[in-house]
């Protein structure tokens, strides 16, 4: 598909998607080497949507990898050779190219869903759950982030990691994103809090880069903190905060 000139900074968002076709893509590299706006929207596109997976990813299953590994000698990589119409060579190269394609995906996701299939057959009932909890994490963070009264601020914690918070008054909620946020260490983690007139309420824990709905009633908060605690949280801090930032009025 072409675009006009006019439409191209309408693409930053399937770019970092990975949902060009390889022309819009070529066309878009070439564009983003003159508009520094749709350089710095692609990265945070790009960033979010990284970080959006980080909250929602699953481990795969130990036995995955074994799995799969058993089962590969045994699936075809390729078609067999077919010779092209001579009637038709462009267009045989694609199906060609198409079919090669196809065929390595299938193989690919055989060999995967085989292996899957095992393990959601022992473990049906956790994965279900686990799949439906990643489903609606990825839900209510969305509302927020799509909410048309969204406010957005940024900060940064003492120990060096980006944040970001989302906070929607209609949703009643608040989405916080860190970014470069150290290892919290054995027997530790990072706990969130909201500051209501001076007292700390909690309002989820973060041990890893991601995104994270904050607990509790985002609505009277002044701001939002974060401290580093004892494995599963503390009632209270313990620590002095690594950050400390306020929320939109």
């Amino acid at each position: 598909m072409n675009h006009h000139t006019t439409d191209t900074h309408t693409l930053a968002a399937a770019y970092a998607l990975g949902a060009l076709d390889d022309e819009e893509r070529k066309d878009f590299d070439a564009h983003l080497q003159t508009c520094e706006a749709c350089r710095q929207e692609a990265a945070e596109f790009e960033a979010t949507t990284a970080r959006l997976a980080a909250a929602v990813a699953q481990p795969p299953p130990p036995a995955a990898k074994a799995q799969v590994m058993a089962t590969i000698d045994g699936v075809r990589q390729l078609p067999p050779r077919v010779p092209a119409a001579s009637a038709a060579p462009v267009l045989g190269g694609i199906l060609r190219r198409r079919a090669v394609s196809l065929a390595l995906a299938a193989s690919v996701a055989a060999v995967a869903l085989g292996g899957v299939a095992v393990w959601q057959t022992q473990n049906g009932q956790e994965l279900e759950q686990q799949a439906r909890q990643a489903q609606q994490q990825l839900d209510a963070v969305s509302s927020v982030l799509a909410a048309p009264d969204a406010q957005t601020v940024h900060g940064k914690a003492a120990n060096g990691a980006v944040t970001t918070v989302v906070s929607s008054e209609q949703q009643n909620q608040a989405v916080f994103t860190a970014a470069n946020l150290p290892a919290p260490g054995a027997g530790k983690t990072y706990q969130l809090w909201l500051d209501h007139d001076g007292t700390m309420r909690p309002a989820g824990l973060i041990d890893h880069d991601g995104t994270v709905i904050l607990a509790g009633n985002p609505a009277d908060a002044g701001a939002v903190g974060l401290t580093l605690e004892p494995d599963g949280g503390s009632p209270q801090p313990t620590t002095d905060p690594l950050l400390l930032m306020a929320l939109p009025a």
